[in-house]
C-alpha cells in the first residue's frame, strides 16, 4: 500500500471561497479533516487532498490568491471550449479553480435556469478530469457531491473503458437525492459521452445524478439511515428500484459540525459561555434571549425553537399546527427563518394571535441563531425528510435538546430520551404529542441537565466522518 493516499474532492461550492448551503459547509470541512487525520490512525498514510471549484463569479477573491496554472480546450460538437484552471491554497491544502463561459452564464452558483446550470455543470464536471491529465496528477479517489459533480463520475468510468484513470475509484455522496439535475442528452451527444443503456428508468439516462450513481465504485448516503431510505419508494424518488441493485455499493456516513466555531464555551455571540459542567449557565442565556425577543422574562417556562429554512420538508406547518393544539400549557417559542412566503405569513399569524408567547424572525441571521442554540430550551425538527440535518447536532453541542421525527440523519444523532426526543408520524397530532412529553419533563431539572450533560458530550465533529472516509477509501483501494 503506498504512503500517500491521493483524493480529490469535487463540488460546487465550499467555504471559505462561496457558500450557498450546506453543501458549502461540507466541502470547505472535510476534505481539511481528512488531511489533519493523524498517523496514528492512518497508519503512517499521508492524505494528499485536494479541492476543485468551479470559479463562480461570486467566489470571494479575497480569500483566496488564485495563480494560473494550465489553458486547455474542451472539444465538443461544432467547436471548442476555453478551459482556465486558478489554483490556491486552503491550510496548505491545494485548490483549484476551474473557469470558462459555461461558469460565468448565470452569474450564481445554482440559478433558476436549470438548462444552464446543467451547461455549466456538464462542462465543469469534464473539465476536471482534463485538468487532471494537464497537471500531470491522477488521484486514487474521485469524490464528488451531488448532481452538480456527477457527471465527472460517470465520465471517469467512460474514460476507464478506454484505459485511462484505471488507478482511481470514484466516491458520489448524495446530499438530497431529489435534485437530479436536467436531463443533459443533446450535452452529452455534443461532448461525445453516450446516455446510460441500461438499468436506470429511461427517463433518468441522461440525468447527471443518476449517471454518477449508475456509475459510482462507491455511493455515501450523509447518514446511515437516509442511506437505507434512498432505496424506499417514499425517499427513492423514483430510483429506489435502481439502488436496491447497487446496495453492495451504498454506504452511510453523517456529516460533522465545525466543534471549534460551534463552542458554547467560546462563543462570543452568547451573552454567557459554559461547558457542561456549567451548563446551569444557559438560564442566563435564555434570560437575556427572552429581553431580545420581548418575551415573559421566565426561566421556569420552555423556550422552544425553530432554526432553518421555511419549507414543507422542513415541517415547518406540522409546527405552527402543533403549537396552536398546545394552548393548555406553559411555553414560549422563536422560530428563524425565511422561505416559503405562506409558511412565513402563517408564522406571523400565530405570533398576531399569541404575541406574548411566540416571536418569530423571518429572516437569515446566524448570530440570532446561535443565541438561540444557546438559550433556548428545547429545538423543533419535525423534518418529513432530513439526509443529514445540521441543527440537531448544533442544538446538542450547546445542549438545546432537540426534538426531532425519526427520519434521516434526525434518527441516527438524537438518542431517544437521552441527548433529545424522538418520535414517529407525520401529523400535528403526532409533533404536539411529542412536545407534550418532553415539557412534562422540563421540570425534573436534574434529569433535563443530564440529558443536557449527555447532549453536550456526543461527537460530531468533522474528525470523527474523516475517520469513516478514510476507511471507505482504504477499502476501495484494496480492490486493486
Amino acid at each position: 500500500m503506498p504512503n500517500t493516499l491521493k483524493v480529490l474532492f469535487v463540488a460546487a461550492e465550499a467555504e471559505p471561497f462561496v457558500k450557498v448551503g450546506g453543501l458549502g459547509d461540507v466541502a470547505g470541512s472535510l476534505p481539511r479533516a481528512l488531511r489533519a487525520l493523524t498517523s496514528d490512525f492512518t497508519g503512517g498514510i499521508e492524505v494528499d487532498i485536494r479541492l476543485v471549484l468551479p470559479l463562480h463569479p461570486t467566489v470571494r477573491t479575497e480569500s483566496a490568491t488564485l495563480r494560473p496554472t494550465v489553458t486547455f480546450y474542451l472539444t465538443r460538437t461544432g467547436g471548442k471550449e476555453l478551459v482556465q484552471v486558478f489554483e490556491s491554497n486552503l491550510e496548505g491544502m491545494p485548490v483549484y479553480f476551474v473557469a470558462g463561459d459555461p461558469i460565468n452564464q448565470t452569474g450564481a452558483v445554482y440559478s433558476s435556469n436549470v438548462a444552464l446550470d446543467g451547461e455549466k455543470y456538464a462542462f465543469f464536471s469534464l473539465a476536471v478530469l482534463e485538468m487532471l491529465q494537464h497537471i500531470g496528477w491522477q488521484p486514487d479517489i474521485l469524490h464528488a457531491n451531488d448532481w452538480h459533480t456527477a457527471l465527472a463520475v460517470y465520465a471517469l468510468l467512460i474514460r476507464r473503458w478506454k484505459n485511462e484513470f484505471l488507478g482511481t475509484f470514484s466516491v458520489l455522496t448524495v446530499h438530497n437525492l431529489p435534485f437530479m439535475g436536467p436531463d443533459l442528452a443533446p450535452r452529452l451527444a455534443a461532448y461525445g459521452l453516450p446516455p446510460a443503456s441500461s438499468g436506470l428508468p429511461k427517463w433518468a439516462r441522461a440525468m447527471p445524478l443518476p449517471l454518477g450513481l449508475w456509475s459510482a465504485d462507491c455511493i455515501v448516503g450523509v447518514s446511515p439511515t437516509y442511506a437505507r431510505e434512498m432505496l424506499t419508494p417514499e425517499y427513492g424518488a423514483g430510483l429506489q428500484d435502481f439502488l436496491q441493485t447497487r446496495t453492495d455499493v451504498i454506504h452511510g456516513i453523517l456529516n460533522g459540525i465545525d466543534t471549534k466555531s460551534f463552542d458554547p464555551a467560546t462563543d462570543e455571540t452568547l451573552a454567557f459561555n459554559y461547558k457542561p459542567e456549567t451548563v446551569s449557565m444557559r438560564a442566563l442565556n435564555k434570560k437575556a434571549l427572552q429581553v431580545r425577543l420581548d418575551l415573559l422574562k421566565d426561566p421556569n417556562v420552555p423556550l422552544l425553537a425553530m432554526v432553518g429554512r421555511m419549507d414543507p420538508q422542513k415541517g415547518v406547518d406540522l409546527t405552527l399546527e402543533a403549537l396552536r393544539l398546545l394552548m393548555d400549557l406553559p411555553w414560549q417559542a422563536v422560530i428563524l427563518g425565511t422561505g416559503d412566503p405562506a409558511l412565513e405569513s402563517s408564522a406571523r399569524l400565530l405570533q398576531a394571535d399569541f404575541p406574548e408567547r411566540v416571536h418569530v424572525e423571518a429572516r437569515f441571521d446566524l448570530t440570532l441563531a446561535r443565541q438561540i442554540y444557546g438559550g433556548a430550551d428545547i429545538l423543533l425538527m419535525p423534518s418529513r425528510y432530513e439526509p443529514c440535518g445540521l441543527a440537531q447536532m448544533i442544538a446538542m453541542r450547546y445542549g438545546c435538546l432537540p426534538l426531532v421525527r425519526a427520519t434521516g440523519g434526525l434518527k441516527d444523532t438524537v438518542i431517544p430520551d437521552q441527548t433529545g426526543f424522538v418520535f414517529d408520524g407525520n401529523t400535528a397530532g403526532a409533533l404536539a404529542a411529542a412536545i407534550r412529553k418532553a415539557l412534562a419533563l422540563y421540570p425534573d431539572r436534574e434529569r433535563w441537565q443530564a440529558m443536557q450533560k449527555m447532549a453536550m458530550s456526543q461527537d460530531f465533529s468533522w474528525e470523527r466522518s474523516a475517520r469513516r472516509y478514510f476507511n471507505l477509501y482504504q477499502t476501495l483501494l484494496n480492490q486493486r
